[in-house]
Parts: C-alpha cells; sequence; structure tokens
C-alpha cells in the first residue's frame, strides 16, 4: 500500500504501526521478514513505533532506523482498547511526564538527520484536563527537538465516532507557531477534505489514512487541486485494473503467492468501490482465494473499459486502526 501511495503522489508513507518489544525479539526469519521490508522506490517511508516503557521504546526506534526507515513516528494515538489496556498508544495522552521521557529518549538515540515526529489524538477526552496534557505533551515534543507532529482531531475516548474537531487543529497551530510543523488528520475522504483541512486551520499538511484505501488516486487529485487544476477524473476501469494488479504483485513477492489472495482481499474490497457497479464487484471481491481468481475477477468486471467513480464519503465505514 505504500509503494501504491508513493506512485500516485504521496509525498511519503508510514509503516503499520509496531511494537519495540516486538522489534527488539525479531528475527530475520522468513515469516518475520516482511514487517521491515522496504521497497526501493518507495524512500523516503517513515517507520511506526508504539510501546509503554521509555528506555525500551528508544532502544525500538534505534531498530527501525537500523531497518533503513528515514523518519521514526511515535504513535500517541492509538484508541483500540487493548492497545490503551497496556498503557500504549493514546494511554500516553494521559501521562504526559512519561510520554515526554520517550520523546526525549527517542529523539537522542535516533540520528540527528533522521526527523523524529509524534502522532497524537486531541486528549484521551474532552477535559479541561485532557485539554492541559495534550499541549504539556506537545511542548515537550518541541522543547526535544521533534520535527512535527500529526494531529487527529478526535479524543481517544472517541475512537472514530463523531466528527474530527478540525477547529483543534487551529488552535495547535498557533499555538506551535513556526516552531513546528503541524499535520492534520481525521474525516479526509476526498482531496477536497484535504485543502479544506489546510485551508480552515492553517495548518502545514495533512496526512490520510483510511482515505487513501482503495483510493490511491486521492494523492495527485489532492495534488492537483493544490496547484489550481482541475480535479482529474476518476481512475477508468483499465486503470483500477492496472493498479490491483500491481498491488496485487507487491503483496505476493512480500507475503508469499500463498497468503497474498486473503490478505489482498481486504484492499480489493475497497478499490471496488470506484467501479459503476461496485456492489456487484464487491460481492466477488470477497470470494477471492487464490491467485488465479483474482485474475478471473479482473476479467469479468474489469476486462471492458469504462469510466470510474469518484468514492461517496459514505462509503468509508468506521474501523478502529493506529
Amino acid at each position: 500500500m505504500r509503494v501504491i501511495a508513493r506512485q500516485h503522489g504521496a509525498s511519503y508513507a508510514i509503516c503499520e504501526v509496531m511494537l519495540d518489544q516486538f522489534l527488539l525479539a525479531l528475527s530475520k526469519r522468513q515469516k518475520t521478514k516482511h514487517f521491515l521490508d522496504i521497497h526501493p522506490t518507495e524512500h523516503p517511508v517513515g517507520g511506526q513505533l508504539m510501546g509503554a516503557e521509555p528506555e525500551q521504546f528508544a532502544m525500538g526506534a534505534l531498530k527501525l532506523v537500523e531497518a533503513g526507515f528515514d523518519i521514526i513516528d511515535v504513535n500517541f494515538g492509538c484508541p483500540v482498547k487493548k492497545v490503551l489496556g497496556r498503557c500504549r498508544g493514546g494511554f500516553h495522552l494521559s501521562q504526559p511526564d512519561v510520554a515526554i521521557d520517550i520523546l526525549r529518549r527517542t529523539r537522542d538515540i535516533v540520528p540527528q538527520q533522521i526527523p523524529v515526529t509524534v502522532k497524537m489524538r486531541r486528549g484521551i477526552d474532552d477535559s479541561a484536563e485532557s485539554r492541559d496534557k495534550f499541549f504539556q505533551i506537545l511542548d515537550g515534543a518541541m522543547n526535544a527537538g521533534l520535527a512535527a507532529a500529526t494531529v487527529h482531531g478526535r479524543t481517544v475516548q472517541q475512537r472514530y465516532v463523531g466528527p474530527s474537531r478540525w477547529s483543534f487543529l487551529s488552535e495547535v497551530k498557533q499555538h506551535v507557531g513556526a516552531r513546528m510543523r503541524i499535520l492534520g488528520s481525521g474525516d479526509l475522504f476526498t482531496a477536497e477534505d484535504c485543502l479544506r483541512m489546510i485551508e480552515e486551520t492553517g495548518i502545514d499538511g495533512v496526512t490520510v489514512a483510511r482515505g487513501a484505501i482503495g483510493n490511491p488516486w486521492i494523492f495527485q487529485q489532492a495534488k492537483a487541486l493544490a496547484e489550481g487544476l482541475p480535479k482529474p477524473s476518476p481512475p477508468d476501469l483499465n486503470e483500477q485494473a492496472a493498479v490491483m494488479r500491481a498491488h496485487f504483485q507487491l503483496c505476493m513477492q512480500t507475503y508469499t503467492e500463498q497468503r497474498a489472495p486473503l490478505l489482498m482481499r481486504k484492499f480489493c474490497i475497497k478499490y471496488s468501490q470506484c467501479h459503476p457497479r461496485h456492489e456487484e464487484v464487491r460481492l466477488d471481491m470477497t470470494r477471492i482465494r487464490t491467485a488465479e481468481e483474482f485474475e478471473q475477477m479482473l476479467s469479468k468486471h474489469y476486462s471492458e473499459n469504462g469510466g470510474g467513480r469518484y468514492i461517496p464519503r459514505e462509503a468509508h465505514g468506521s474501523q478502529e486502526e493506529c
């Protein structure tokens, strides 16, 4: 997914979040090597890290550096219940001293030429205490020398329920001024959303998560709008098929031909939203078990070219992710 996003205009991509404990125990076995797999064409690429204990967290960051990641991203935003229960992810927004210690140790151990960034939500909840702790951690990040912060406009308690509060991003950017770059996250499902968030809040950029799954074209569409150009048309069926094939090949290279079909199914379901007969196509996507069935599905639905469609906002269902 990272490679596909970069090919379609993303400035850089960040890997799936990894636990510090896992990285420190990771071997070079075939079964686990894909966790640190970096494609030659995807640089710059960020390694994303999550953990509970400051010293161990810093050592995990060093493992990401040794693996070849160009940016180290600290995850203080994950709202998943089991993560919070183990004092990781968004839990750190409730304990500024520990959070700042993690940021300092990570920045100290990572070579200076490699940027360190942090991902945060706007607090554990909507209380004044939670807000104060957010800004205490943000100030600690600036003092530690972090390059940027990605801020999601929901609280940890919200998870993905209710709208993302973009007005909070304006407050964050006003607070840091030119001292730190602020990237916004939350409810970015169209190219127009990306531009509107920047214009309304004054932040420096955006990070697209769920909105890019099955729709890597969102990046080139947003770039065109930012340059004052018309929004590109949605990809036609030939282009959609070509991107899915490329994605499938990358998946096979990383996870083997046996595992790739099942892993790709969720992405294919998302890609199907670009097809004018998306409900019918989606149903066939859910039945893919082999590479041969994948090709049969493409032959059935994509062999005759035609226009695609922009993915409607309601197609993006809520889901838990970090």
